[in-house]
């Protein structure tokens, strides 16, 4: 080739000029003669070495000149081979640099450069493995440091060039961050690009709106979806591994990054950008309508009292608010990446949350609650695990807690404080809690959950701020609609453990009304399941996790949620069967989890023969049955009484189902899969009994039945086996567990569908949860044990506790440590000199129980047998003498002389205030009921001296006070037990006189003491000067010794009517604590069946409880009674048998029990008060089936005369107790009539006759006579309006829901923070208006009357009878006949076969037992304690029934001759002030801090720790 001649030039400039290029090959030719490729690679490489030394100012403009035309000739860019355009393209990025700031270019020849550039070098930079990477690496350097990528905003129409840059620069850094053979795509290009792309739109005048698409792209990168999307079509085959499509991204890409800078380094001209975006996406969106989103109609949109989500005015299509959808989710993206760029868009946004469209405030809402949180495209992050069954749990000061934080696309990030950057926009935010959208207002909930939880996105929140939040938190766990309160119980699921204790926990705990906690957990009792299943969860994943810091210790953490057990237990009452399958289900899989703690053990064989599980090379400290038996002890330490009660009663399922899941399974077997050979019809039969029975726990019962029957067909003898180890006592926890895992895995195998075996598994798995020893296994025994002689973290008392339970319950599972139990107690006997331990009454108690039913397993051994004659004689306290001579008695051989010389010991020189004489008396009233065939005439008598001369009688420290003075005290002197052991020494003694013909003889004295105790409130002496404080525990342990001889059939006849009637009032004792303690001894009896039918009149006496808890408690009680009853009248239906109307016939009995109250009255004002009992007994008991026999039973009353007084001539005139029975039937049946007004109901005839009890009342023999009383109305004219006007109130404010209307978003947020507090307890019902308003006068009695009457008369005045008939033919078959009172008495004896049920028992000397506790099992049997959901008043809370008014005593004066019928002196002295005007006169509970029932029963356990009769345990009398 020839040399270039016009290259060759002569320095003809002087020696200052400037060098200038030295290259002289040509690099273009001609057409037809190409350059060889070698030869014009060699000449650019030389060029481009050659240009890369030089620097601008040092070398001559004018060499380059030849050289740049030649490089931009059409021959060199568009060059097939791709060295020769990499190397073009590094000399002309030369030349630019060199000849900068004026380009030897033309336009068309700049735009062919960069076309170069752009379509070849730029993309090749993705393969870091190019033969030229090199020189691509040098031109992108080239025009990021000398920026003349500027030249291309110069080029006229360079739109799509610089369309194609954004695009290619994204797409190489969004591509694989590899090339094929491995190699990293430096870390340079990314930081390049970034440059070059910054200088290019700081430069452009404005950029392409396909330029803002690219960039807006980039930040949905994080994005899942859009990532999965891209992804799969990004792939060259098409091919996506579904192993890696659910992987997360860890790390921002590369593209996220480069657009991030790009709009952090220009923000002013981005934020136009991206606002213009915006807006043009919002008015596309709202084309559709028309509707216009501005800061204008803002204000126009207010909330209303409509809560409905239904949006009916215009807004988006579909498609529109998938845009919209997009692009708030670009702007979360935005603000974390560079929130400067939206300081345009956030008013546009914030004038969103006042938008008519639902969607458009939802998606608003949501938008902001991210922004805020600092939560992008990629959505929040994983929520914390809370995982209750770690082991060891989370510690609170683990600052590790949270691996989250690793994934930086979802760490939420926010790097400006909102508030603070824009306060309107974020009160704006603020002001959507009031919404009238639930939908609207859930998200906002979500939203500051997310706010709370990241701190606002770790710019962090002031402490006003954050309170404030937690403030509307709470108001949202109480909002009126469930999807709100969903929302907000599953924004408290994602808080870790450190922030609930330390944000949450600063408003409260689980007991303090109105915090989170507080009322997260009212939510567990909400009325809607779907509330209470996500509440429930929540609440005991808490509690999981903090139960390592409860048993450490922490004082924080205890106060804030040791409370969650008992209020997922308490839940038990709401008498809804969701609840209890989930109860069991939270129970054994959150709050005990099965496999809690995770543990891998082996099996040692322990010295006592049991199996014991134990992690190899750990040792003791790491056994897993002494940590979940810790867990067990922590969790029932800390119940209160009511949820201690459940958890006690749910592990007695066990053996009270067992037996018949036996049975079950034997019918299975006989069933044989459906393949019979005889007998089939029986087997079905037999069958189908025992599945529906076992359906009716479940609150889909045909679909359990339709279970149970699968099961049945499925004939899998494995599974049988399965659930039998669950139930026997000797397997151990392993054992156990294997079972009902292996029992679950086989169901799921050998059932034909996935649906049918997820059904059966549910339901086998509930049933299994109730039979199974899982909390009273012998795995656990040793473990209590062990905390019961050393209270480690004070659990020493609930170990005694629970080990009771378990030998009552379950004996059989002590049998193994039964003998370890006797060595303990033998070591442990004190003597003279030495006392016993605290713990032994528990564990003497505990023996005692398993003696009665396992004598032959109790130690007969000497040194054993003089353990226990020491705990007779010395026992402290006296508690555990008594249980020593059980012990003794049920397991001795030689018992009978055991028990004389154990007698001679305790009568020898005993004296008041000698050594052991509180556990002598115990000890002689032990042996009174236990052996009295062994007690000579001359023992009797000096125990009979002891007693009474000894310790009766005497008053050893007088009181000083006036002879009124009654008082209790926590706790109770030695003075007042020994009185209380005196009494039951009496009580004992006629209890086991065995003699019916001189029993009455024989009882008479004592129960004539007990009668003075309970009249002259609890005062014996004649000089009136026993201390206060003995008083009211003498009054109750009379009443509650009244009530145990009454279970005796034989003694029950003794309580006459008036001594009745006496016994009744202590239920309105004017102290809580007698009260409430009379009435938990009167339900446990009546609850076995041990108490006759007159009993069930006395919980009616509460209608003026002032306590709360109390008065709830009796309510509860009753209707679960009435409800039981019914259930049985249901069944007896058409049966032969009579029908049980033990409920309906009370109200005969309590009306006579009125009629001899102390606060009766005839004028109205009195009558109108004494109402209020009537409409509590409708309240608790009419239904609309049982209101005509009960309006009947009051009407029969008119026609009888009163028994109780006197028994007059059948011929004489009323006497004023008849007139009280006149009034009082009058009052009754006009408050039946209001009763049946208010709720639509309709009084039917009766058919039969109705018999009433022949001890209460007497014949009319005169029929003029019984004529007249019938037509005369006894009652005031005001007395009906008065009623009326009662009940009205009553049942308003026992309406569910009364008074919680939703506020508006007008109010202020006082009131707002009012309302959602806490639920609201009932008012004091008719207070104000009983006594403000005015008599009622004739004329306005007689225009109120006059409708009602004819209201009242329509159905006698039928002739054709029809509803009558109706009435007649729902209830032909029943009997209403009353029986004589011997009969109801004898009624109450009789254990029906649907109510008998295994309980708990009291051990008596007899070896018999009564559950000390209040029964609250299972739903629809006997033991059912609950309130029907119906009347529970709110979402969260049990009912709260009207809180009765105070009413002010009458004087003395006016009281006393109208109250006080004729009877005998004392009963006058004692009537002087009544107990129900002691009652009113008692401040109201809302004056005054009062107690719960449990605290109350606590206090008088703790006040009689020696008493089994003013203490809870009376287990063996």
């Amino acid at each position: 080739m020839a040399p270039r001649t016009a290259a060759v030039a002569t320095d003809v400039e002087e020696s200052h000029s400037l060098p200038g290029l030295r290259f002289n090959e040509t690099l273009s030719w001609r057409a037809g003669k190409p350059i060889a490729v070698a030869d014009l690679l060699r000449r650019l490489q030389a060029l481009s070495n050659e240009m890369r030394g030089m620097e601008q100012e040092e070398n001559e403009r004018d060499s380059f000149t030849e050289v740049a035309k030649e490089l931009v000739s059409p021959n060199l860019l568009a060059h097939k081979d791709k060295g020769v355009k990499a190397l073009t393209a590094s000399c002309l990025v030369d030349i630019l640099r060199l000849c900068a700031p004026d380009a030897p270019f033309t336009g068309q020849q700049l735009r062919d450069v960069f076309n170069l550039i752009i379509s070849h070098i730029l993309p090749a930079l993705a393969d870091p493995s190019h033969a030229y990477n090199k020189q691509h690496l040098y031109v992108l350097d080239s025009l990021a440091v000398v920026k003349s990528i500027i030249l291309l905003a110069d080029i006229p129409s360079a739109e799509t060039l610089i369309k194609n840059v954004f695009k290619i620069c994204f797409d190489v850094l969004s591509g694989p961050s590899k090339s094929s053979d491995g190699e990293v795509l430096q870390k340079t290009v990314e930081m390049n690009m970034t440059a070059m792309l910054v200088c290019l739109v700081d430069e452009t005048q404005a950029l392409p709106p396909e330029v803002v698409d690219i960039i807006v792209a980039q930040f949905l990168r994080t994005d899942p979806k859009a990532v999965s999307g891209a992804g799969t079509k990004s792939k060259k085959n098409g091919i996506v591994d579904e192993k890696q499509s659910t992987l997360e991204l860890m790390q921002v890409p590369p593209a996220y990054n480069m657009a991030k800078y790009i709009c952090n380094a220009c923000p002013e001209k981005m934020a136009r950008y991206f606002s213009q975006y915006f807006n043009e996406v919002v008015t596309d969106a709202s084309k559709s309508t028309g509707q216009k989103i501005s800061s204008k109609n803002r204000k126009r949109h207010s909330d209303g009292i409509d809560d409905s989500d239904d949006d009916h005015t215009g807004g988006p299509s579909e498609e529109g608010i998938s845009d919209l959808r997009k692009v708030h989710g670009l702007l979360r993206e935005l603000w974390r990446a560079c929130p400067g760029v939206l300081q345009n868009v956030i008013p546009q946004l914030e004038a969103e949350l006042s938008a008519e469209n639902v969607q458009l405030r939802l998606l608003a809402t949501e938008t902001f609650g991210d922004i805020i949180s600092g939560i992008g495209a990629a959505g929040p992050p994983a929520a914390p695990n809370l995982d209750p069954t770690a082991y060891p749990s989370n510690p609170l000061a683990d600052p590790l807690e949270n691996t989250a934080s690793l994934n930086l696309v979802t760490k939420p990030s926010s790097p400006q404080l909102f508030p603070s950057a824009h306060p309107q926009a974020y009160s704006s935010y603020l002001g959507r809690r009031h919404d009238k959208s639930a939908l609207v207002r859930a998200a906002w909930t979500t939203g500051i959950g997310r706010i709370l939880t990241t701190s606002a996105g770790g710019a962090g929140l002031t402490q006003q701020e954050e309170d404030h939040l937690i403030t509307d938190l709470a108001r949202m766990l109480g909002d009126a609609d469930d999807k709100v309160r969903i929302a907000a119980v599953n924004v408290v699921a994602r808080f870790s453990f450190r922030d609930v204790v330390h944000k949450l926990g600063r408003s409260g705990g689980v007991d303090e009304s109105g915090s989170v906690l507080g009322t997260l957990a009212e939510r567990v009792k909400d009325l809607k399941h779907s509330v209470r299943a996500e509440a429930m969860p929540v609440l005991a994943r808490i509690w999981g996790v903090a139960v390592g810091e409860i048993a450490a210790g922490n004082e924080q953490v205890g106060a804030l949620l040791r409370g969650i057990p008992s209020k997922i237990l308490n839940t038990h009452y709401t008498n809804d069967f969701e609840v209890m399958v989930l109860l069991d289900r939270i129970f054994f899989e959150q709050l005990v989890p099965l496999n809690y703690p995770p543990i891998k053990a082996k099996n040692v064989k322990l010295t006592n023969g049991s199996s014991q599980g134990v992690k190899e090379s750990q040792g003791e400290s790491t056994d897993p049955d002494k940590i979940r038996t810790e867990r067990i002890l922590l969790l029932a330490r800390d119940l209160d009484e009511r949820a201690k009660k459940v958890f006690y009663i749910n592990q007695s399922r066990q053996p009270t189902l067992s037996p018949y899941i036996t049975a079950f399974l034997e019918r299975c077997e006989e069933y044989n899969g459906g393949v019979m050979d005889q007998n089939e019809a029986q087997i079905k039969e037999h069958l189908t009994k025992f599945i529906k029975t076992f359906a009716a726990r479940f609150p889909n019962s045909q679909q359990a039945s339709a279970d149970l029957w699968k099961f049945a067909k499925l004939h899998d003898r494995r599974s049988y086996q399965l659930i039998r180890f669950c139930m026997k006592p000797d397997s151990d926890y392993r054992t156990v567990i294997k079972a009902i895992k292996e029992l679950t895995k086989r169901i799921v195998e050998i059932s034909p569908s996935t649906t049918a075996s997820n059904s059966l598994v549910d339901t086998l798995t509930s049933l299994l949860y109730q039979i199974s020893l899982i909390v009273y296994n012998k795995s656990h025994v040793p473990a209590i044990m062990e905390y019961s002689r050393t209270d480690n973290k004070s659990l020493a008392a609930t170990a005694h506790e629970l080990l009771r339970q378990i030998s009552s319950r379950t004996p059989e599972v002590l049998k193994a440590h039964v003998q370890e139990i006797c060595k303990t107690l033998q070591d442990e006997a004190p003597t003279a000199k030495k006392a016993n331990d605290a713990g032994a009454v528990e564990n003497l108690k505990a023996c005692a129980s398993f003696a009665s039913k396992y004598p032959k397993e109790i130690p007969q051994d000497p040194k054993f047998r003089q353990a226990m004659t020491n705990f007779a004689l010395h026992g402290s306290p006296a508690e555990a003498a008594k249980y020593a001579v059980s012990v003794i008695w049920a397991a001795s051989q030689k018992k009978e002389m055991l028990v004389r010389d154990l007698m001679q010991q305790c009568l020898k020189g005993f004296q008041y205030g000698g050594e052991g004489f509180l556990s002598r008396l115990a000890t002689l009233s032990q042996l009174m009921l236990l052996a009295p065939n062994e007690i000579d005439q001359d023992s009797n008598d000096a125990i009979l001296d002891i007693a009474i001369k000894q310790i009766l009688l005497v008053v050893r420290e007088p009181s000083k006070k006036s002879t009124d003075a009654y008082e209790w005290t926590s706790t109770i002197d030695t003075e007042a037990l020994a009185k209380c052991w005196a009494l039951k020494i009496l009580v004992n003694r006629i209890r086991s006189h065995d003699d019916a013909q001189s029993l009455s003889t024989v009882a008479a004295p004592v129960y004539h003491l007990l009668l003075n105790l309970i009249e002259q409130q609890g005062d014996l002496a004649e000089a009136r000067n026993t201390p206060p404080t003995h008083k009211p525990r003498l009054r109750l342990l009379a009443a509650r010794l009244y009530l145990k001889l009454c279970t005796q059939k034989s003694h029950e006849p003794l309580l006459k009517p008036p001594a009745f009637n006496a016994l009744a009032l202590v239920a309105q004792d004017s102290i809580q604590e007698v009260r409430a303690g009379f009435l938990q001894c009167l339900k446990k009896y009546l609850h076995h069946q041990k108490l006759s039918q007159r009993f069930y009149t006395i919980p009616f006496l509460f209608a003026f409880e002032p306590s709360e808890p109390v008065r709830s408690d009796v309510t509860t009680w009753i209707k679960s009674r009435a409800t039981v009853f019914s259930n049985i009248k249901s069944q007896q239906i058409g049966s032969s048998s009579k029908v049980n109307t033990v409920m309906e016939s009370i109200i005969a009995r309590l009306i006579s029990l009125l009629s001899h109250h102390p606060d009766y009255a005839n004028d109205a004002e009195d009558l109108i008060d004494l109402s209020r009992y009537i409409i509590f007994y409708l309240q608790n008991v009419a239904t609309e089936d049982n209101l005509s026999l009960i309006y009947h039973i009051a009407q029969r009353v008119k026609a009888c005369r009163d028994a109780v007084s006197s028994s007059p001539a059948p011929d004489a005139p009323a006497s004023e107790a008849d007139d009280r029975l006149y009034h009082l039937s009058d009052l009754a049946q006009i408050t039946i009539r209001k009763y049946e007004d208010a709720h639509n109901w309709t009084i039917q005839t009766l058919p039969g006759k109705v018999r009433l009890p022949s001890s209460l009342f007497s014949e009319i023999k005169s029929h003029s006579e019984a004529q007249r009383i019938a037509e005369h109305n006894y009652l005031p004219e005001s007395v009906e309006a008065g009623v009326e006007s009662l009940l009205k109130a009553t049942l308003r404010a026992s309406r569910p829901g009364h008074g919680r209307k939703r506020k508006t978003e007008g109010d202020v947020d006082g009131k707002e923070a009012k309302k959602v507090k806490g639920l609201p307890i009932r008012k004091a019902v008719g207070t104000g208006a009983a006594k403000e308003k005015k008599p009622v006068t004739r004329k306005d009695a007689g225009t109120s009357k006059t409708p009602k009457s004819k209201k009242t008369a329509e159905p006698k005045d039928l002739d054709s009878g029809e509803r009558r008939r109706s009435g007649r033919a729902k209830q032909a078959e029943k009997s209403y006949v009353e029986r004589d009172s011997e009969e109801d008495d004898e009624e109450m004896y009789m254990v029906d076969a649907a109510e008998e049920e295994e309980s708990d028992e009291e051990m008596d000397e007899s070896g018999k037992e009564i559950y000390d506790e209040e029964e609250v099992a299972n739903p629809g049997q006997d033991e059912q304690e609950q309130e029907p959901e119906e009347e529970r008043e709110s979402a969260a809370e049990e009912s709260a029934p009207p809180t009765p008014p105070k009413r002010t005593p009458r004087s003395t004066s006016k009281s006393t001759p109208k109250s006080t019928p004729k009877s005998t002196p004392k009963s006058k002295k004692n009537s002087t002030v009544s107990p129900r005007a002691k009652a009113k006169a008692r401040p109201n509970p809302k004056s005054r801090p009062t107690r719960s029932k449990a605290s109350n029963r606590g206090k008088a356990k703790e006040a009689a720790d020696s008493d089994d009769e003013l203490s809870d345990p009376p287990d063996s009398e």
